[in-house]
């Protein structure tokens, strides 16, 4: 991004426009570019000190700040940052497993695995699970899976161990305290004995007046010799760290030269709590350290508290990494991903069959930070283009009505691919028995080579492997039951319709594809060998040996009726269902109810030696009767 800036001279008729990036520091006077050292922040101004001939050694002058932004003139400047002076390249993910992963966990680990990936580097994962009182069960083995599943594994973690571990802040607390008794003992730390009565009090009060509630820094001031009587007392304490003004600006790869005087607004920073755990600002800066983490990608939220964790790196004699900040992922109205919402948690978009590269697509699309932007790209491509210098501060706002869009083209290309089809098989395998059970009487319905020709025969017309477990493909997996009241009622010649079907089917058992258009003009002309039923009557009873419904029923599927909330993988009707496009409120699409398939349709799905093996059993029924 380039800062347009001057150059102040003694008189205002000798100020030389420049332009510098806030990235790499560069400027260029028109001409040359230049390169300057970090700058230091005053204000809203930039020292420099220049001669009249333009290089340094003058006399110090300022340059200040425009608010125009642009691309840098340099090249160079798409590298800077992204090599560490230590050789490699290590990011990390560090969610709290206070809850399960959600889109915008998702997010930010995406981000960090492309950015080892790009630079040659590794992905670390570490689960920062220091708030014992909000863990929930499970979250930290679900988050990994669905890092995994997703398709971005980690190469280090909890569960598969690394040089640097352990990855769970819990078995790390030594190390907390190491550090926390260091600074301590080298006076950047001290003991604060404040009660929680007191701390609360100091709260009401600051809020009654108007004011931010912050801590007074009381206990800074005690004397040895009282922090020796009450840690001998054992008074409970927790470990404060002494902010100090003159925080130095840093170079965020995203929002550019950033400094926040904590000092100045905050309280002293608990960094070592009564129980013995550390509070995320320590623990993440004793951790980064420790596992030579490079490079500290994380949301825009961490951007205002960087520069204390930048203070504790100065403190600890540590060197700190090159930070990036994200901007937020928002709704596309601008309001903020809630928790709240089941339906951005990554376990709703796989239990309603979202894929993952769609899902990885679809959050990459709506942001910044690559060469192109379009739908459909797969990871190799995404790792391709990724550039981190385009990546912009605006929020990226996300339209989760569009997920059915990149799920359909991410789902094609899944199916035309061996590998990643025979996934789709197992996948779709497991939702057959999952939503139909014990309807299921016919096990060839779950074979690979039936779900496979169903899969190339559905793609295009779905936008995932949920949809073909829905009331409407139902007539795929469970044969039809009907009653021989229901086919009387549609006309006399019921038995020579069902032999002309046959007589169809067993032409076309030579290896000829069905199409939808082939078989509308055969139907068109089987209809016209019929003496007294109409056109649109034997398509009532096509439909009826095929799928078991008519055309406006009301399909009851394992007893539940429309009305009811009917489990679907997971999904119930009063839920935001983001992949079929079902919004909250409405019901959900059953056969009868919206338009389905058409006849020809079904009859593409199902085959020719299904069909004839549907309308065989018709011809037994009818038998029966007579």
């Amino acid at each position: 991004m380039l800062l347009s800036l001057f150059i102040h001279f003694s008189t205002p008729s000798r100020c030389l426009p420049i332009k510098t990036c806030k990235r790499c520091c560069q400027y260029s006077t028109g001409r040359n570019i230049h390169k300057v050292d970090t700058p230091v922040l005053l204000k809203n101004a930039l020292p420099l000190t220049f001669n009249r001939s333009g290089g340094h050694g003058g006399k110090q002058k300022y340059i200040r700040l425009n608010s125009s932004q642009k691309r840098c003139f340099s090249s160079e400047c798409d590298e800077v940052c992204h090599h560490h002076e230590h050789g490699e390249v290590r990011v990390r993910f560090a969610p709290s497993p206070t809850g399960f992963l959600h889109l915008g966990g998702l997010r930010t680990a995406l981000y960090n695995y492309i950015y080892a990936k790009k630079y040659g580097g590794s992905f670390i994962l570490r689960m920062e699970d220091t708030d014992q009182s909000r863990l929930v069960p499970g979250a930290a083995e679900s988050i990994e899976d669905m890092l995994e599943w997703a398709g971005i594994p980690p190469d280090e973690s909890p569960r598969g161990g690394g040089q640097y571990g352990p990855y769970l802040q819990s078995q790390r607390l030594s190390l907390y305290s190491q550090a926390a008794d260091s600074l301590v003992q080298t006076g950047k730390a001290y003991h604060c004995f404040c009660s929680q009565q007191r701390l609360e009090l100091l709260k009401r009060e600051a809020l009654r007046s108007g004011q931010t509630p912050r801590y007074d820094n009381r206990c800074r001031h005690l004397r040895p010799d009282q922090v020796e009587e009450k840690l001998d007392q054992k008074v409970p304490h927790v470990i404060r760290f002494r902010l100090e003004s003159g925080v130095e600006p840093f170079n965020d790869l995203v929002f550019g030269w950033n400094r926040h005087e904590v000092a100045q607004v905050e309280g002293d920073p608990v960094v070592m709590k009564a129980d013995g755990f550390p509070t995320y600002h320590l623990a993440n800066v004793v951790d980064d350290h420790l596992m030579k983490v490079s490079h500290v990608l994380r949301g825009s939220e961490w951007l205002i508290s960087t520069s204390k964790h930048l203070l504790l790196y100065r403190a600890l004699g540590w060197k700190p990494p090159v930070f990036g900040h994200l901007p937020l992922l928002l709704n596309r109205d601008g309001s903020k991903l809630s928790k709240r919402q089941g339906d951005i948690y990554i376990q709703s978009f796989q239990r309603s069959g979202a894929l993952p590269e769609a899902l990885l697509d679809i959050t990459t699309h709506c942001g910044s930070g690559f060469n192109s932007n379009r739908v459909g790209r797969k990871m190799e491509e995404l790792i391709a283009e990724f550039n981190p210098s385009k990546i912009t501060t605006h929020s990226a706002l996300l339209d989760l009505d569009k997920l059915a869009e990149f799920n359909k083209i991410h789902l094609q290309q899944r199916i035309d691919d061996a590998v990643q089809r025979d996934w789709l098989v197992r996948d779709l395998q497991g939702r057959i028995q999952e939503v139909y059970g014990t309807q299921v009487q016919d096990q060839d319905v779950l074979q690979p080579d039936y779900i496979t020709r169903v899969l190339h025969l559905r793609k295009g017309h779905i936008s995932s492997v949920s949809d073909l477990v829905s009331s409407e493909y139902s007539y795929l997996w469970v044969r039809p039951s009907f009653s021989d009241q229901q086919m009387a009622a549609l006309s006399s010649e019921t038995q020579h319709i069902a032999t002309l079907v046959i007589r169809l089917m067993e032409g076309l058992k030579g290896g000829e594809e069905l199409t939808v258009d082939q078989l509308s003009v055969e139907l068109k002309t089987l209809a016209k060998k019929t003496s007294n039923t109409k056109y649109r009557d034997v398509m009532k009873i096509i439909r009826l040996a095929l799928s078991g419904l008519q055309v406006g029923e009301r399909l009851t599927l394992s007893g539940l009726q429309v009305e009811e909330k009917l489990a679907l993988s997971g999904l119930q009707v009063g839920e935001r269902l983001a992949l079929s496009g079902v919004q909250v409120g409405e019901r959900l699409a059953l056969s009868g109810l919206q338009q389905g398939p058409s006849v020809a349709e079904m009859m593409v799905s199902l085959g020719p030696s299904e069909i004839t093996h549907r309308f065989n059993r018709v011809l037994q029924q009818l038998s029966r009767q007579h």
